[in-house]
Parts: C-alpha cells; structure tokens; sequence
C-alpha cells in the first residue's frame, strides 16, 4: 500500500519529476513529461503497478531526509544497528533524456541494502521485454512500444517481472543505480558521470534560487514554494502543471479524484504573478510565449487546461489497471473540464500579462493583439453562467466570483491603454466594467448579512471570495469584504482551515465531502494582513506552514482530523498562495510592498469604475 501523501518527495529534472517514498521506494514516475504514462504507479495501488525500492534489508532502519541545499536533490541517511548510508535521489537536468540516479554512499559501518525493480509501463497495462545488454556490464534494458529504460549499476536477477538485488555497503564504499529513458526506437544513451550530473544539477538549482530575495519571515518556505512551481514548469514549452500526479483524492476512499498534470491558465497565471513578484522574469517570459502558441487561434476555442506543450486533446477517461490510491477510484487520466467554460480564466490571464507590463516586459505585437482577440471573447461570452473556479460538474450558474475576474479582466485591458498606451476600445470597455460592477454589487452581494456570496442565486458564501480584495474590486478594509470574511469564518472553517465552499449544498454534482483546502486558507492569511490582522495573519501561517512535509511540499487539501494531506502533490496553487500570503505579512509588517500582486493599493486598479 502507498504511503501517506506527506512521506513522498519530488525529485525532478523540470520536465517530470518522482516521488520517493520513505522508504526509499519511488512510487510514481511519468516518462517523459508529467503528462506522460506512468512507469512507477505503486501510489495510485499496490507495488505490482510498478516501483523502484532502495532501502536497508533492515526492517528497523531508520531514515531522515532532505534536499541538498535550494535543489531537488533529495538526500536520505538510513541508519541501522550495523551502519550508516547515505542515498542520493535525483534527476539530472541538462543531459536530454529522462534519467533518475540513485548513489549510495557508506558512511559507517555495513549495512546491507536491496534493490527491487518492478517496471510497469502504460499506466501499469504493459510488462516491459527486458534483456541484458552484454556488451555493458550490469545492464538491463526494458522495452514496451515506444518507450523503453536502460537501467545500468547493479547486478539484478529476475523472477516474474520483478527484478531484484541485495548487497553489502561498507564505510567509503559509493555504488551508483541509473535509470534512462529514451524512445524504444532509438539507441539506449550513454551512461553518464555521475558526480558531475549530480554537482551540475546542484549547480543549476542553487543559480536558479541566488537571484531570491524576500524581505520579512517565511523566507525559507517562500523560496522552497517557489522551486516546486519551477520544478513544476516545463523546461522546453514553458507550460506549468498544476501538480506531478493524478488522482490522488480529495476525500479519501471518495470520488473526488482528478488528473492535475496539465497545465490550467488560472493556476500557472497567478504562478507567473507569484514569480515576478521575486524577480523571476525569465520564465515568466517562457510561459508567456507557451501561452500565445497554446492560445493561437479563434479566441471561441479558447479551453480553460491545455497539455504541457499546449496540446487542447484531454479527453478523461477512468483506468481499471489502479485500484486507486488506498482504494480511492475511480482513477482519472485526462480531465474533462478541458471542455467547461470558465470565465474567470481570461480575467486570470488579463492579470498576469498586465503584471508583466509593470515589470517592464515589454508587450509584443502579437501578445496585445491576442489579448485583444481574448476581451472581444469576453463581449460575447462574459454574461453566460458558467462552471467557476472549482470547475463544478453540476449546473451553470453565475458565480460572483467569476463576474469579477471578468470585471478585472476589462480592468487591466483598461490599464493597458492606459497606462502603457497600448491601443483598444477603452471607451467600451469602461462602460463594461461599471455595468459588471453594479450587476454584481446587485445580485452577488446580501445587504442582510453584510457579505458577497457564491452566485447570484444563493446566499452562500464561497472561499473564491477571498480574490475579491486580491484583484482590485474592493479594497480589504472595505466594510463589505470584512462582512465576507466574517460570513467565510462562520460557514467554511473546519478546525482552523477553510474550505471551498459547503459540499453538502447541490452544487456540484458530486457526493458531499471533502477536506479544508490548503489555498483558500492561504488567501486567508492574506486577507488578514492586507486588512491589518496581523496577529491573526501570522498565527493561521505557521499554522499552515507546519502542514507542509519534512521537505517543504504542500498538496491540495488537508484532513485536520486525521493529521494527513490529501489531493494532488505537490500543488502549485497551494505554494504560490503561500508566496502572496508570505509577501502580504511582508508588506504589512513593513517590509514594503512586493512587485507585483494583484489588489496593492499602489495600483489604483478599478478606482474609475466606483
């Protein structure tokens, strides 16, 4: 069986990415994108739907792990009653194929370790032909269609598809374990140097992460924040999933479980929002290039998801090869709301491309005039109901939410022309957005309670509401979002965390049931300093951030009664809320206001419209 959500980390290449276990067992491992079919499916069952173990034979050894300084070189030293070792996990980026290096290093002692190999190609459909190379020692390789590995470094003996090998480490002693992917079609590659791969990989990350800087606490988990969303983001496309696996429920043994390998334009908006507010232009640059192909087009096809390449084919479909993480099915690849209309999407991207103008990316011909394409979109479809942020399977509806990330999507198209004399309709659009403000000061807003609500038909609140201040519409003080808040604090918190919204109500089309979700809270803690609660603010943070694993990472959702994550891992929008909730304590404490983040004051964003 998997281990909990919270004893796995990520090792990645930023292309894909493993998740090793505690037991030194890698569990989940797509080749060669996020997007692609597994390989390593144990998390999503049992072993048989394939794993890499690499572990002491002791049952008792002990292990304790962490990342070699800002990289995602994952280093774990297992201690047993005869020894130490030290093993180092890790995918080296730059060498153009898929590959994960396992080093094991005595460090006292012996201890004897084992290996066991159980490669499971197509989502755990397809046993691998695998053969010995005998021109190379100790190598295997395995081939299943298209795809095939070159496994290389320790002597393995097979037994029903299960490939295995025990041996002793002794003091000084360094043994090194690969594992290459490459298209069957072509020759296996070279085996690579190890120490170089892994010091060059170090090397890139610790680059990456010495142009941070963060002024005010929660520094640390800022910056680790930041590296699983470039962890997340592709080297070549420049698309950013949402996280590095599927199904991974949200209410264990429930339903609720969906494919999160792609890349959505809210979450990797609002990553590009949480980049730029630390300086981090170039990706920002990368992505938005990913977003002009992946959009290119009729602005009507626009979808809300897309393949990391920008690929629009998502099709959903339920796998019966997974029993389903700790029996949660059914098990999903694809996601169907690829199809749904969100209209808060456009409003999301309208954001980022505006806060890349403010850092002074520059804004190419081609760039405004797809945003121009996107807000012509918006008069045609900006008044339908649609499915909102939570993508809700039941019926349409006209969520408050969505109308105001419509409404800031005319806003920044605004300041576009503006501000940064870009040419548009602006006349048209100024009359838009005060006709969506008064739309939704009418009909999303409940004087009685003094709050905004979910939609238009329901005095419910919703956890979305949250972004009301962070876009720009009302400011944080203002009485009406304190009201929201209040209403949010009385409906949604379940043991000190939010939830989206209540299950419970028809609303989704889905069974009721789920766990307090890990962003909204953050927003929470945003609200909180933005508004001047500073001490509640900072007291729900280190709430929050003690939530996260031994190594930083943070998934979906949090079960509070029973001390587990739960949902896809790691999420990108879990630790970019992180990054705003961080830069608002900042901000409010006096460290000054961050670069970028959507609702600063200092950007008079909608002041006209009021």
């Amino acid at each position: 069986m998997a281990l909990a959500i919270e004893d796995y980390a990520l090792i990645s290449d930023c292309r894909t990415g493993a998740l090793v276990g505690k037991d030194g067992s890698i569990d989940w491992l797509c080749l060669p994108r996020y997007d692609s079919a597994s390989v390593f499916g144990a998390l999503l069952g049992t072993k048989d739907q394939g794993r890499w173990l690499l572990a002491p034979a002791d049952p008792s050894a002990t292990a304790e792990r962490h990342y070699r300084g800002d990289s995602f070189v994952l280093v774990t030293t297992w201690t047993t009653s005869t020894g130490v070792v030290e093993v180092t996990d890790a995918m080296p980026r730059g060498d153009g194929h898929a590959t994960v290096v396992r080093r094991i290093q005595g460090i006292s002692g012996e201890v004897e370790m084992r290996v066991e190999l159980r490669m499971r190609f197509s989502y755990a459909t397809a046993v691998p032909w695998v053969q010995q190379l005998h021109d190379s020692e100790n190598t295997l390789q395995a081939v299943a269609g298209p795809d095939a590995l070159v496994i290389r470094g320790i002597e393995l003996t097979a037994t029903d598809h299960v490939h295995k090998a025990t041996f002793p480490v002794r003091e000084g002693e360094v043994i090194d374990h690969t594992l290459a992917w490459y298209p069957s079609h072509e020759e296996a590659p070279d085996p690579i140097d190890m120490p170089k791969a892994i010091a060059s990989t170090v090397k890139l990350w610790d680059e990456w992460s010495s142009t941070f800087t963060h002024r005010g606490a929660y520094s640390d988990e800022v910056l680790r924040s930041l590296l699983v969303l470039r962890a997340l983001t592709h080297e070549d496309t420049g698309g950013i999933a949402a996280a590095a696996t599927t199904s991974l429920p949200e209410s264990f043994g429930g339903t609720r479980n969906w494919d999160y390998r792609y890349v959505w334009l809210r979450d990797a908006s609002q990553t590009l929002s949480a980049l730029l507010a630390h300086g981090y232009q170039e990706e920002v640059d990368h992505w938005r290039m990913w977003l002009l192909r992946s959009l290119a087009g009729d602005p009507s096809d626009v979808q809300i998801m897309y393949g990391l390449a920008g690929e629009r084919f998502l099709p959903e479909y339920e796998l019966d090869s997974f029993s389903g993480y700790h029996g949660a099915k059914p098990v999903r690849i694809g996601n169907s709301a690829a199809k749904q209309f969100q209209a808060d999407v456009i409003g999301e991207v309208m954001i980022a491309l505006h806060d890349a103008r403010l850092v002074g990316i520059k804004e190419g011909g081609f760039s405004w005039s797809l945003q121009r394409a996107l807000m012509g979109r918006l008069d045609v479809v900006g008044r339908k109901p649609d499915q909102g942020i939570w993508e809700i399977r039941g019926p349409a509806r006209s969520f408050t939410h969505s109308r105001v990330m419509v409404w800031a999507a005319y806003d920044r198209a605004i300041h576009g022309v503006e501000e940064f004399g870009l040419e548009g309709p602006v006349e048209a659009w100024r009359e838009r957005r005060s006709e969506l403000r008064r739309e939704i000061e009418k009909h999303g807003y409940d004087p009685r309670r003094n709050t905004f609500t979910q939609h238009f038909e329901t005095a419910e609140v919703d956890a979305s509401l949250l972004q009301l201040s962070q876009v720009g519409f009302v400011a944080p003080d203002d009485p009406r979002m304190l009201g929201t808040v209040q209403a949010i604090e009385e409906d949604l918190m379940d043991h000190g965390f939010l939830l989206r919204y209540r299950s419970s109500q028809e609303l989704d089309g889905l069974p009721a049931g789920e766990h307090p979700f890990l962003a909204c809270s953050f927003w929470l803690v945003e609200q909180y300093a933005r508004s001047g609660r500073i001490d509640a603010a900072n007291e729900l943070m280190q709430k929050l951030c003690a939530v996260a694993n031994d190594v930083g990472l943070l998934s979906e959702e949090y079960s509070s009664a029973s001390g587990r994550q739960a949902g896809n891992t790691p999420q990108a929008l879990s630790h970019l809320a992180l990054v705003r909730a961080a830069d608002a304590i900042a901000s409010a404490e006096g460290y000054g206001e961050a670069v970028v983040g959507g609702g600063s004051p200092s950007r008079r964003l909608g002041e006209s419209d009021r």
